[in-house]
């Protein structure tokens, strides 16, 4: 199949692209769109059929659930069974943008969705492209990030296309994502509720809100025999093609080192720092904000990818909470399986 490209305007996207958009996802095909997040690969996610058709083309696991995302709390009908006071409070909050919340499921909810766990994810995003797609459907939407599984998340249509061409239907084109990295996942089933995966809302954002402690996800929660009940927590994952080592402290010693050895070196340090190996390495200063340094992640590694580097070096954010996202998905990258 050949994958449609159609360019939208991320702020007010132009009717006839949504349509033709939402006619695929209601036809039972596959679309990549933009959120304030990631691409999402979307598919009417009370449609088994076209939910399976996503693990297919991105090689996704059965076992990795999806994310349901939906345009207004009146779709939230259709997949959430219970609706706690909680979620309302995070909702008003934080809703439309980048937080899922894991409720139990509707039994109209196909397994696939959820990886036959009795609960879903479900997020309102802010995204213009998104809502509008997701009102012009008239469904809920499942869709994980749009690249084949484990790979670098895609902030651009471009990146989609790298490892998606010609396995979806369409691709509708708005520019860059304006966050950079996923959702924050909070499983509202636990007591207290759970941080299944950090974003750039973080836990003490959280339980401001509910007035309560958030507790987080066990180390090696996936390894576990009972249903997943989040994407984005296998252990090795938002992987670029070369291994990544990730060092606390400058990395220029050890680029030294793999430069020595002859290897083409990926070096994602500090703004200001002092370089080596000019023309041998692709180094690369990032800011010291969490938000624009989350903005930027993906497209470096990407960039990597297409500069064709053997092994990626990454001067690791401190560990504070205004970073645990970023460091959580640099970690699960450098992870060798």
């Amino acid at each position: 199949m050949t994958t449609r490209v159609l360019p939208v305007d991320p702020l007010d996207p132009e009717p006839d692209a949504i349509a033709a958009a939402a006619g695929v996802l209601r036809a039972g095909g596959l679309v990549a769109f933009p959120t304030e997040t990631v691409y999402g690969l979307g598919a009417a996610a009370l449609d088994a059929g076209a939910v399976e058709r996503i693990f297919l083309a991105k090689g996704r696991p059965a076992t990795n659930p999806v994310i349901v995302h939906v345009a207004d709390l009146s779709q939230l009908e259709q997949v959430v069974d219970v609706w706690p006071e909680s979620a309302a409070r995070l909702a008003r909050r934080f809703w439309p943008g980048p937080l899922s919340l894991v409720l139990p499921r509707r039994p109209e909810v196909p397994d696939v969705v959820t990886a036959g766990g009795a609960t879903v994810a479900v997020r309102m995003p802010a995204h213009p492209v998104a809502a509008a797609l997701i009102r012009a459907a008239g469904v809920p939407i499942a869709a994980p990030s749009a690249n084949r599984s484990l790979r670098i998340s895609p902030t651009t249509a471009e990146h989609v296309l790298t490892t998606l061409a010609d396995r979806i239907e369409l691709v509708l084109d708005g520019g860059s994502c304006p966050r950079g990295i996923e959702s924050t996942v909070l499983d509202l089933t636990t007591d207290p509720p759970t941080l299944l995966r950090p974003g750039l809302i973080t836990a003490s954002e959280l339980s401001e809100i509910l007035g309560t402690r958030i507790q987080l996800a066990e180390s090696g929660r996936e390894k576990r025999p009972e249903p997943v009940r989040s994407p984005g927590l296998s252990t090795r994952h938002y992987a670029p093609l070369a291994p990544v080592e990730c060092v606390e402290s400058s990395g220029a010693a050890r680029v030294r080192q793999l430069l020595a050895a002859g290897h083409r070196v990926g070096w994602m340090g500090w703004e200001g720092t002092e370089r080596v190996g000019h023309g041998q390495v692709e180094a690369v200063a990032m800011p010291r904000d969490p938000a624009a340094y989350a903005l930027r992640l993906y497209a470096v590694l990407h960039r990597f990818d297409e500069c064709g580097v053997e092994r990626i070096i990454v001067e690791m954010p401190p560990d504070t909470e205004p970073w645990r996202a970023v460091r959580d998905r640099l970690q699960r990258a450098a992870s060798p399986a």
